[in-house]
Order: structure tokens, then sequence, then C-alpha cells
């Protein structure tokens, strides 16, 4: 990307960690409708909450909520107009899950972008994205989502991403991929303690040695809580923004993907006047 994106994230569930969530079709058109007013590049849409203390939705039911999204993604942006000459347009779609049987089913129908927060344990997902012709996100974590690891240190984090990334793109490469359809995410707060998190966006520039587009998850992060002391999600946005604006000292051209996409793509559009 030439310039800072912002990937606008829509929960099409009801137990979204941030409280955003909704399972009524008609509100969640609207809320995207609003994202793409307000500036969003790109929309991150997914069907169950990353929430480890809830029991992973069936296979169906992830389905069934994504496809009448998905199936009406293209009019909606039809009947939308972008904010500005600086606006991705038309925007681009992320489809955020992690069970194969749920990406066959999902990314043919519509999709530029699977946001695999699964790590790619194997090589299907990748492959079904190389036949879709869609790009994929990698996020670092380790093993299954859904499951909780508080407990997880790491001796060296920056060493364990390089060697995780490089495993992980050469998978993706054997499986069809081209390199240059293939995104990157450190994954914060997953597998991390506050510490691990905080080490990411302070040395954020080290990301770009991987040589592919950075995904930067910053919005109402845990670790945002922890250092402001706010235990309800919907609080910190202004931690978001700040988390923001210092990754984009750091790397200039990067996604950050966010629940208050009026908020970000303000500060995005100065931020890069000023840099």
């Amino acid at each position: 990307f030439d310039r800072p994106r912002v990937m606008g994230i829509l929960n099409l569930n009801d137990d979204s960690f941030s409280g955003d969530g909704t399972l009524d079709h008609s509100l969640a058109t609207d809320k995207v409708r609003s994202m793409l007013a307000a500036g969003a590049d790109m929309i991150d849409v997914g069907a169950e909450s990353a929430r480890t203390n809830r029991p992973a939705i069936p296979v169906e039911e992830e389905i069934r909520r994504l496809q009448p999204f998905l199936a009406g993604f293209a009019a909606l942006v039809a009947s939308a107009e972008p904010l500005d000459s600086q606006q991705l347009w038309p925007p681009l779609l992320s489809i955020n899950t992690w069970r194969p049987e749920v990406v066959e089913a999902v990314l043919p129908v519509t999709g530029d972008i699977l946001n695999d927060m699964g790590g790619l344990p194997d090589d299907r997902n990748a492959r079904a994205c190389a036949r879709a012709g869609a790009a994929l996100l990698i996020m670092h974590t380790v093993g299954e989502p859904k499951i909780a690891q508080t407990d997880r240190t790491w001796p060296d984090l920056f060493a364990s991403l390089e060697g995780y990334f490089a495993e992980k793109i050469a998978l993706a490469e054997a499986a069809g991929m081209d390199r240059r359809a293939i995104l990157i995410d450190p994954g914060i707060d997953f597998a991390k303690q506050m510490d691990d998190n905080l080490r990411i966006y302070a040395r954020a520039d080290q990301l770009a040695g991987f040589g592919r587009p950075v995904l930067m998850p910053i919005s109402r992060k845990t670790v945002i809580g922890d250092v402001l002391g706010l235990p309800d999600p919907r609080d910190r946005d202004a931690g978001t923004i700040a988390c923001m604006v210092a990754c984009m000292m750091r790397l200039p051209a990067t996604v950050f993907r966010v629940h208050n996409v009026a908020a970000a793509a303000r500060a995005a559009r100065v931020v890069h006047a000023v840099i």
C-alpha cells in the first residue's frame, strides 16, 4: 500500500468483546454504509467472536451468518460513494474466518482477502485463496483459536515472528499463493502479554523487514485497557488512535483494523500529511 489504510470491523455475532456485534442483517448493512462514508478502505467481516471464553459456533451457523452479507456487498458498495479521493475505492472486502470448511463455502462468493486468525496450521486456506484469487492475511499466534494462551512467554519475540512468518509464507507459496498477495499480522493480544504487545508497537518498523504489507491490530485491545486501566473496550478509542499514530511514525504504509472508522480515518489523513 502507498499510504496507511483503514479497515473497518463488522462483527456478525452477538458476543463481540467490544459490544458492537449484531445478528441483524439490516443493521449490519447500515453500519458498513456508515463506515464507508467515514473513509473505510476495507471492511473486515467475521461471524464468530475471537473471545477465548466462548465456545466456537458450529460451522453451519458461521456460514449462515456470513452468506447474506457477502452476497449483498457488491450492491451495497454500488449504492455508496467514497469520502474523498484518498479512500481506496471500491473498498476491499476481508473475510475473517479460520476453519477451512467455512473458507471453502464463503470465499468463492466474494472476498478480496481472507483474514485467517488460525495462523495457517496447514495449507488448506492458502490453497482456497489461490483458487479464488484472494489475498491471504496470516496472523501470528500459537495453538488453536478460541483457546487462551495467557501463560505464553517469548524469550525473543521478534526472532519468533521472523521464523514464523518465513515458515508460513513459504507454506502459502507452496500452496500456489503469489507472495505479493500475502499480508502479515503480528497478532496483538494473541498468545502475548502486555509487554510483548507494547514491544511490537514500539518496534513496528522491524515488521517491514518481512517484505509484506502489515496489518496492525490496534483497536480497543486489552493492552490499551491494561495501560489506561480501562476494563470496558468501548472506552479505549483514544488509546487506539495513540497506538495508530505511534505505528504510523514507525511504519508509514500499513493497514489498521479498527472499530471507530471515522476517528481512525481522520487521524490517518493528518499523520500521513505530517510525515
